[in-house]
This record gives structure tokens, sequence and C-alpha cells, in this order.
């Protein structure tokens, strides 16, 4: 059974641990025959993607460690005529620094941006899952070992079904079969703060309603006269707001992309 990863999105708190340990392992270190050192500028094995979505103070950031993908259908493999791509038999897919050329086909073949050209050593390069590291007996990748949060984890893909089963992968259409799982990837957002202009105080349990396409979500205000509607798909809302003494208060067309921050919604009292 091929060996896999998986990344747990909620956990990720972007420490860049992960990130650092691929750099400590592979830059100014010669791990021949699997890989040649890592360039310490411009080469990110391992990457944390940021993405910051709404408007302060209704912010989400979420973090997502991307890597090659080790694919069941590697493209890069497809495209290299020096036969200096290999997939393993443990599903690992290694370019092999002594017989690439580094013409930079698999570069550009690649859906995921995740092999990089080393002009100084005239070769591609990308995460190797230390593959090195395993075959000397240890059972992790530096990444996943050093992550402080457990978001990574490495093994065996029957071992981690459980995880795998309702994950998804990145850019499936590309017809890879990727073998880097996710988990918990949220959603786009909208959010708000109810309040009451002339009493000047948050409206405590207000209603909310975000309707899109005939689905409905629902939502009350808290404590703090927020709420919020998470985990949506990317379109168009309509909102409305409905609380005791007030008149309803409507916003048609919201849309969710980025994360939508209504802001300060001041509720006019019913007369």
């Amino acid at each position: 059974m091929p060996k896999v990863f998986t990344v747990d999105v909620s956990r990720c708190n972007g420490c860049f641990t992960c990130h650092t340990a691929c750099k400590d392992e592979h830059v100014d270190n010669d791990w021949t025959p699997y890989a040649r050192p890592q360039a310490e500028i411009g080469q990110f094995w391992v990457e944390v993607k940021e993405t910051v979505r709404g408007t302060v103070p209704k912010v989400r950031s979420t973090y997502i460690p991307q890597l090659c993908n080790h694919c069941e259908k590697p493209s890069c493999l497809s495209v290299c005529a020096d036969g200096a791509i290999e997939k393993r038999e443990d599903g690992i897919v290694i370019i092999y620094p002594e017989k690439c050329k580094g013409c930079g086909s698999c570069v550009t073949a690649c859906p995921y941006g995740a092999i990089y050209k080393n002009d100084e050593l005239k070769i591609s390069q990308k995460c190797t899952a230390c593959a090195h590291l395993l075959d000397a007996g240890l059972t992790l990748p530096r990444c996943v070992e050093a992550c402080p949060v457990d978001a990574l984890r490495f093994g065996e893909e029957s071992e981690l079904m459980d995880f795998i089963e309702g994950a998804t992968v990145r850019k499936p259409e590309a017809g890879t079969v990727p073998k880097v799982y996710y988990r918990n990837i949220p959603g786009e957002f909208i959010a708000g703060t109810a309040f009451d202009p002339e009493d000047m105080e948050v409206v405590i349990g207000a209603r909310v309603r975000a309707t899109n396409g005939g689905k409905m979500w629902e939502a009350v205000t808290d404590e703090f006269g927020d709420f919020w509607f998470k985990d949506l798909a990317v379109g168009k809302y309509d909102v409305v707001i409905e609380a005791e003494g007030f008149e309803y208060k409507v916003f048609s067309g919201v849309s969710s992309k980025g994360g939508a921050n209504l802001g300060d919604i001041a509720l006019d009292k019913s007369k």
C-alpha cells in the first residue's frame, strides 16, 4: 500500500515548523542519490499558504501546508525524457538528481507548483518525503515529526482511512490522483454585529437568516451582538435580521467571497 500524507487544517496554526524542519533537513545537506541540497531561497518543499478572509474585526486566517502530492498518476513522471523521475513501490515520487538534466519539463507539467528548478545545480527538485530517512529505518518525514500540533500525519493509506474518508485533495480535476489529503478546510463566511443606536447597546438574541438558492442558514446574535455564518460556499446571499422591538434589517446579494463583514449594523426601533 502507498504512503500518504494527511493535513488537518483546523489544527494548523501557521507556526511554519514544518517549513523550517524541511529547510533544516535539506539545505546544505546532500542526500544523494535521493536529493542534492535544497536551495536556501526560492524553494519551498513544504510551503504554508496563509489565507485571510474578511475585514477587522471579523477576520479569519487559515494556514494550509502544501507539498508534493506524490500522485498516483504523476504528470511529472510522464514528461521526463531522462528517466530521472520514479514512483517507488511505497508511492513516493522521487526526482533522482544524478539522472536529471534540468530540462524543466516536470516543473511545467506539475499542476501544483511543487517542483522547482535549481539553476545552480542544473536540476529539478521537490519534496522527497524524506525517503532517505524512511529507508534508514525512520517512520516519519521531518515535517511530520516536527509538527507540534499533529496537523500533519504520514503513513500507510490503509491505516489512515479514518481520516481519508470524506477528505479532499488539491485540484482533483487534474487527474493525477494526489496522495496528500486535507480535512477541515474552512469555507467562506458572512458576519456582523447588531446594535441599538439609541441606547448604544448591542442587540442580543436577534434572529439572523441567510438564504441562497432556496437554502437557509440561521444564527442568533450572541452576548456581543455578533453573528456568524461559517463554511459557506462562494455565492450571493440575502441576509435578514429580526429582533423583538426593532424593524427588519435586510441586506440583498451579499457576496461571501473572501469573507463578508457587514460591520456594525444599526437596528431601528419599531414604531
